[in-house]
């Protein structure tokens, strides 16, 4: 129902306009206490690259996190990551994200980010928390945020938005009326554009989520996908549709499919109730590590890659590593004359 009234397919949205006013409203009332000084922004030390979108889940905000971790570390840098850990509820804060630190304290996607790249993460709710729990640790070049685009508290030296190709920004509203955090206008004052899915206009970057191989929940085990057989597939992210068809357009036959919320918890006999013995359980990666504890042998995740096209790509690394360089240079120079 909520993708129909924020697609505009249904006049709901009308009932829920004034209170997309009164969003709107806050909303530019917090960036404008920051933009005149009424509100401090906090700067840290190394350069903060924030990716985060203007839309409300489900736009490939995370898988982008991890291509640009990896990227970055190709390059030579001492990358880490901080997040609001949406979901989580840790006992204190900030949390260090460990292998044995549970999706229910820290989120599932700080945890899914940990997993796949091996950087140090850290998770707050005030994200220059976080940042300064890194910082006090590890000696890192710059610092990505996921998520945090609208966080106007934490300075930021280049923004990334990543945008849902296929459904855009729906009616354009806020919320609740609409899918909007902010404007489409506030598009002109970021750095960088990616386009996951649909058609990138000439300034943006289009991306593209590419299934890598199968991997066994308990085992570890990697397999091609059409190996497996006597599928059923579920989801518990942003926008679950994507996984499913992806699936379909990588040939894959499904038995049964199964969305859940995003950050749903999972409990272990509701996932296998959803099997017959003769079938595989197959799911998202950011589902596999909540699941991860009390995964059965037929149970199986999905990794995706990002790929990115277009000269753009390298211009974005080039830009980010020059903020590093920048950076590490002007420290020096400022240590030299102390």
């Amino acid at each position: 129902m909520i993708e129909r009234i924020w697609s505009g397919e249904s006049i709901l949205w009308l009932i829920l306009w004034p209170f997309s006013l009164i969003y709107g409203m806050i909303s530019w009332l917090i960036r404008l206490s920051f933009q005149i000084g009424w509100r401090k922004i906090w700067r840290a030390p190394c350069p903060i690259v924030i990716v985060g979108n203007l839309t409300v889940g489900g736009n490939g905000k995370t898988p982008v996190v991890i291509w640009l971790v990896e990227a970055l570390k190709q390059r030579g840098l001492h990358v880490g990551v901080v997040s609001r850990g949406y979901g989580g509820k840790a006992k204190c804060y900030p949390l260090l994200v460990t292998n044995e630190t549970s999706t229910v304290e820290a989120g599932d996607e700080p945890v899914m980010i940990a997993w796949r790249t091996n950087v140090v993460v850290s998770v707050a709710p005030q994200r220059h928390i976080a940042v300064n729990a890194l910082l006090k640790l590890y000696n890192l070049d710059l610092i990505i945020c996921d998520d945090g685009l609208q966080h106007y508290g934490l300075y930021r030296d280049h923004e990334i938005v990543v945008i849902d190709g296929i459904r855009r920004f729906g009616n354009g509203c806020w919320l609740p009326a609409g899918p909007m955090r902010e404007r489409a206008s506030r598009l002109s004052t970021v750095h960088t554009i990616i386009i996951n899915g649909g058609k990138a206009e000439e300034h943006e970057i289009s991306m593209t989520l590419k299934p890598c191989q199968a991997v066994n929940l308990r085992t570890g085990q990697i397999i091609s996908l059409n190996k497996l057989s006597f599928i059923v597939a579920i989801a518990g992210i942003g926008y679950p549709c994507r996984f499913f068809e992806m699936l379909t357009n990588e040939g894959i036959d499904v038995v049964a499919k199964f969305a859940f919320a995003d950050h749903y918890i999972y409990n272990e006999s509701e996932l296998c109730n959803l099997i017959k013995e003769n079938q595989c359980l197959l799911m998202t990666e950011k589902d596999a590590v909540k699941c991860r504890n009390f995964a059965r042998p037929n149970w199986w995740y999905l990794p995706v890659n990002v790929h990115l096209q277009g000269s753009a790509v390298c211009t974005l690394l080039d830009d980010i590593t020059k903020l590093c360089t920048s950076h590490h240079n002007l420290h020096s120079s400022i240590n030299n004359n102390e």
